[in-house]
């Protein structure tokens, strides 16, 4: 089984053609202020132009307005919209079908009923991800660079196709892979040399690791 990457709060030009370079199947443009991997719509149109079509874009969001939806979609290819927030599954279903783009709704993970849980977005999301949940003194729901058990995954019995996220590396995904019987892997903080700034050597080393499970 070939597993799929997606590269995740992506600023510059650099970093996406790497990521492209290593054969990366999804890339994360981050709309949330409270980031430090934030773009504005205006920046993310720019690195997405030289972005093939057969690589996913998409759009994180953390408890988005209409209007923001409105004002990014309206500047920006996006692929998939990824809500990052508290977003429940009717909020879910109304993005999907007043934007006409299909959603990946990140789930926060520390024990296995959090899996579980994520049986109420089943006809909802198109793609699951899984993170470590934020501390409570956390300011950002992701991009936290920690990670969870990766063996409470066995125990999801869903059909909805899913990311595993938090503290991936690449030398920590390969474990993470046989661990979690994961699909997808998405990083983030991992392939930094410090937070919102990606490192192309260390975006071509997970690339290359994960390619090569």
């Amino acid at each position: 089984m070939t597993i799929a990457v997606k590269i995740c709060g992506l600023t510059d030009a650099e970093a996406v053609e790497t990521s492209i370079e290593g054969g990366v199947d999804y890339l994360g443009f981050v709309f949330f202020e409270n980031s430090p991997r934030f773009v504005t719509p205006s920046h993310a149109a720019m690195l997405i132009e030289a972005v093939p079509e057969t690589i996913s874009c998409v759009g994180l969001f953390v408890d988005p307005t209409d209007a923001l939806l409105v004002e990014v979609l309206g500047q920006v290819r996006l692929d998939y919209i990824q809500l990052h927030g508290s977003e429940k599954p009717d909020r879910v279903d109304a993005i999907r079908l007043d934007f006409g783009v299909p959603i990946i709704k990140a789930l926060g993970v520390s024990e296995v009923r959090d899996i579980e849980a994520a049986a109420a977005f089943s006809n909802h999301a198109d793609l699951l991800l899984f993170d470590a949940k934020p501390s409570p003194e956390a300011d950002r729901p992701g991009g936290n660079a920690k990670p969870f058990d990766w063996s409470l995954m066995k125990s999801y019995s869903g059909t909805t196709p899913w990311f595993l996220a938090g503290g991936l590396t690449s030398e920590t995904v390969v474990t993470a892979i046989a661990r979690s019987g994961a699909p997808c892997v998405d990083v983030s903080t991992g392939v930094e040399s410090r937070p919102g700034h990606k490192d192309p050597s260390l975006i071509s080393a997970f690339l290359k690791t994960v390619k090569s499970v």
